[in-house]
């Protein structure tokens, strides 16, 4: 399968996922989710890495917990804001992560003194929050202006986690092993959380599928992702991704009968602008660096 249409079915899956996980809010918590999402990925992963004659074994392990402690905090606040807000409007604020990243940027640029700020960068990044704006303001209509927030900051912790597997990319750590120990790192953090919401019994056969559904749907559309963003060209790549915000009106509008008025179309609209300017300019800076992102689902 080629890059693109690899991309295209990450970008699908990942929707699918969030309509799973949107569905699954309703009986589990969301750190029970992130268990079994987790779960789900490790046995996966182990299966993975013994059928391509790979190991588990690591030397970076402080390196895989920093990335699994911002990647699975990322994850837990992703899949609130999911339960909580229209599924377009959750996975829009978590797309923010490569406005994030320019932000960084930026920010490091005037810290260090060493670089010139390109002022291109400086535009994705005001033209990425003015998308958020809008979007916030209908929540804040609806009483939503929390969840809205988590979302938020969703992405900008999933920011850090993207550097962080760049830098495990560069390492020489594989996809499957990178996933691993992320998925590794749901499980710990999925479990401590079920110390204070306490276990939801599985009273129906619909609770476990779609827990199952989640986790399978998260990995496969994960390796993808990764498998695309190495083999195929990065905007192409990026402009694609973005797909996955269409899935998800649609299945909103669909499946929850989610209304999305036009000042969230606008916020959605400008973010992905924002999010491609942003990525394309940082490919052009530093191209090594974006065929590791990895999204957090």
């Amino acid at each position: 399968m080629s890059a693109p249409w690899m991309m295209v079915l990450a970008s699908l899956l990942f929707a699918t996922m969030g309509v799973c996980v949107k569905l699954a809010s309703a009986h589990y918590a969301t750190g029970e989710i992130v268990f079994y999402r987790g779960l789900t990925g490790v046995l996966l992963m182990w299966a993975f890495s013994g059928w391509q004659g790979g190991t588990l074994r690591t030397t970076l392990a402080s390196m895989h917990f920093w990335r699994s402690l911002s990647g699975v905090t990322a994850l837990c606040l992703w899949f609130y804001a999911i339960g909580n807000l229209p599924l377009a409007t959750a996975m829009t604020l978590n797309y923010m992560s490569s406005v994030w990243m320019a932000l960084f940027l930026v920010g490091g640029a005037i810290m260090l003194g060493s670089q010139r700020v390109d002022g291109r960068l400086i535009a994705t990044i005001l033209l990425g929050f003015a998308g958020v704006g809008l979007i916030l303001r209908p929540t804040i209509e609806q009483d939503q202006l929390w969840h809205g927030l988590i979302g938020l900051l969703s992405g900008m912790i999933s920011a850090t986690a993207y550097l962080q597997v760049t830098a495990l990319g560069r390492a020489g750590e594989p996809e499957y092993r990178i996933v691993f120990y992320f998925s590794c790192g749901g499980i710990a953090a999925g479990a401590l959380t079920t110390l204070w919401t306490g276990i939801s019994p599985h009273r129906t056969l619909e609770g476990p599928a779609l827990l199952l559904a989640v986790g399978l749907l998260a990995t496969v559309a994960q390796m993808l992702m990764t498998r695309a963003y190495g083999t195929g060209r990065t905007l192409v790549n990026a402009s694609l991704q973005y797909l996955g915000i269409a899935f998800a009106f649609v299945y909103g509008v669909l499946l929850f009968d989610e209304r999305i008025t036009w000042m969230s179309l606008a916020g959605m609209v400008l973010i992905v602008a924002a999010g491609l300017g942003a990525s394309l300019l940082r490919s052009r800076a530093a191209p090594a660096d974006a065929t590791q992102s990895t999204f957090e689902g």
